[in-house]
């Protein structure tokens, strides 16, 4: 069974894979439990060098940080499940989160703000400000009416013709506030017709199901 292990490893790390060495800050790992949760689920193997060597843990308090990570750094507290596996004579925990379909998980930083943070390719990143506008308006469940105006017909065009666009590049191209056009963008990503994309250093925004 141990290649189970050894072919999660080789896929390297990702949206839905993390390593960790070991468990020396608790409100690092809450942040990953709670940014797979809040994205597309994930596992997180402890006891794994970010390499793709096999460390090992003491399984024990290793568990109970995990523990404590969920219970007192995330908001609502994460559900996850634990497996130990023995590997080259050493434990590895392989840690699995499901999606949270009904809520967003909160994190407790070292200031004692509570943060949404989101999985990004292999890295945990604070949610947009556009996202948790979109979460919001979501959970609202209210109709959504749009006229269907010169700004709308000119991002849609451009995104037929382009693969992509920020909202300073629509505000330039549109000639309109910076608030119009994220309240354009905003429902057309409620009517699933706009997709949002970002890392740490952009945003950007592109046509759904192309």
């Amino acid at each position: 069974m141990s290649s189970y292990i050894f072919n999660l490893i080789k896929q390297g790390e990702h949206q839905q894979l993390d390593f960790k060495f070991e468990i020396s800050d608790s409100r690092k790992i809450a942040r990953t439990l709670a940014a797979f949760a809040n994205t597309d689920g994930g596992k997180l193997l402890i006891g794994v060098k970010d390499n793709g060597k096999i460390a090992g843990v003491r399984s024990d308090e290793e568990y109970y940080m995990l523990e404590g990570a969920s219970s007192m750094y995330c908001k609502p507290e994460v559900k996850f499940r634990v497996i130990s596996w023995k590997i080259e004579g050493k434990t590895v925990l392989e840690v699995d989160v499901e999606k949270n379909e009904n809520e967003k998980h909160y994190c407790q930083d070292e200031s004692g703000k509570w943060l949404i943070y989101v999985r990004v390719a292999d890295q945990n990143i604070l949610a947009s400000t556009m996202l948790l506008r979109f979460w919001k308006m979501q959970k609202q469940e209210k109709p959504i009416f749009i006229k269907y105006s010169r700004s709308e017909k000119i991002l849609i065009d451009y995104l037929h013709e382009n693969k992509e666009i920020s909202i300073s590049k629509f505000c330039k191209i549109a000639q309109i506030t910076n608030k119009t056009a994220e309240d354009v963008i905003l429902n057309l990503m409620v009517l699933q017709m706009i997709d949002i994309k970002f890392d740490e250093t952009k945003t950007v925004y592109f046509l759904a199901n192309r």
